[in-house]
C-alpha cells in the first residue's frame, strides 16, 4: 500500500507512535475489514490523516470505507454524529468498528466538491446542508468551546507576543471565542468543519455533507469555515473579498444575525492559523499564515 509522504508526516505529528503503527498496520487492516465486511475495495481518494477509499458491497452498492487510528477521538466523534443526521444533509452510516477505527459510509455521486461550482450556488448548497444538520445533539459530543484550548496553547508557547501570529488577534479571537459559547442563543449538533470539499453534489438529495467531527454548539458557528476556503494557501485578495458577500448570503439565507456570523469568522480563522502553527518553531522558513489570515484582518474592524 503506497501512502502520500504529506500523510505519514500528519499521521506521526498527531498521534506519535500509535499513528506509526497504525500505518504500518493499514494493510493487513484494510484486508480483514473488506473480508470481514465482503467488499471490494477500489482507490483510494485524497488521503490525510485518514485512509479512505471506494468500496462496492457485494450487491453492487457503491460506499466508501474509511480507517483511521482507533486511539483517536475523530472517528468515535464522527460516528455518533453521523447517526444523529441519519442521512439528513450528510451521508449514512452503514458500518462501524471503531475498535478497529473503521466507518463504513455512505458514497455520494457523482461526487462533484462545492468548490467546483459558482461562488453563489456554493454559498446557498452549503446553507441548505446547515439547515438540515442542524438537529438536537446527542449526548457526550464536545462543545465546540473544546477548541479553545488551541488558543490556551498558543498564547502559553508565546505570552510575550513573539509567536508568527499577530498578538491580538490570538488574544482577542480567544476571549471572544468564550462570549460567543456562553451567549449561544441555541446549541445544535454541528458538522464541525462545513468547508467546499465536504459538501458533495449526490443523487439521494442534491447535496451532501462528509465527514463530519461531531460537535455541539453555536448554529452560527458553522459557516465560519467557509470564508477562507477552497484553497486557503491561495492569498489572492479578490479570494478575500469574497468574505463580506459571503456573509451577506449565508445571513440572508439562515435568518442568523451579521454580527455573530462576523464573529465566528473571525474566530475560525484566527483558529485555523493557530492549529497550523502548532508545528512552527522560531527561525523557521514558513509561516503559519494562510487566507484565514487575510479574513481575520479584514473581519476585526468589524466586531461589534
Amino acid at each position: 500500500m503506497l501512502l502520500p509522504a504529506a500523510m505519514r508526516h500528519n499521521v506521526t505529528a498527531a498521534w506519535g507512535e500509535p499513528g506509526a503503527r497504525w500505518l504500518d498496520s493499514l494493510p493487513s487492516t484494510s484486508a480483514a475489514i473488506a473480508r470481514d465486511w465482503d467488499l471490494t475495495l477500489g482507490a483510494p481518494f485524497d488521503l490525510s490523516y485518514h485512509y479512505v477509499a471506494s468500496a462496492t458491497l457485494p450487491d453492487g452498492t457503491p460506499a466508501v470505507l474509511k480507517l483511521g487510528v482507533p486511539s483517536a477521538d475523530s472517528l468515535s466523534e464522527e460516528a455518533p454524529a453521523l447517526e444523529a443526521f441519519a442521512g439528513r444533509g450528510c451521508v449514512r452510516l452503514l458500518r462501524a468498528d471503531l475498535a478497529r477505527g473503521a466507518l463504513l459510509l455512505e458514497r455520494a455521486l457523482p461526487g462533484h466538491r462545492a468548490r467546483d461550482f459558482p461562488d453563489e450556488e456554493a454559498i446557498a448548497a452549503a446553507a441548505g446542508i446547515m439547515r438540515l444538520l442542524h438537529v438536537p445533539s446527542p449526548p457526550l459530543l464536545p462543545d465546540v468551546l473544546v477548541q479553545a484550548t488551541a488558543f490556551d496553547e498558543y498564547l502559553a508557547r508565546f505570552p510575550d507576543g513573539t509567536g508568527p501570529l499577530p498578538h491580538a488577534h490570538v488574544t482577542t479571537a480567544s476571549g471572544l471565542m468564550r462570549e460567543l459559547c456562553a451567549s449561544a442563543p441555541s446549541r445544535v449538533l454541528l458538522h464541525g468543519d462545513l468547508h467546499h470539499d465536504n459538501v458533495l453534489r449526490a443523487t439521494r438529495a442534491p447535496w451532501l455533507a462528509i465527514d463530519p467531527h461531531g460537535l455541539t454548539g453555536d448554529p452560527s458557528y458553522e459557516a465560519g469555515s467557509w470564508l477562507f476556503n477552497p484553497t486557503p494557501d491561495n492569498r489572492d485578495p479578490s479570494l478575500t473579498a469574497l468574505v463580506l458577500p459571503r456573509l451577506e448570503r449565508f445571513a440572508a439565507l439562515l435568518g442568523y444575525p451579521m454580527d455573530r456570523l462576523t464573529a465566528w469568522g473571525f474566530v475560525k480563522s484566527v483558529l485555523s492559523d493557530v492549529w497550523t502553527a502548532e508545528s512552527w518553531t522560531p527561525g523557521s522558513s514558513w509561516s503559519p499564515t494562510s487566507r484565514a489570515h487575510d479574513v481575520a484582518s479584514l473581519l476585526l474592524p468589524r466586531l461589534s
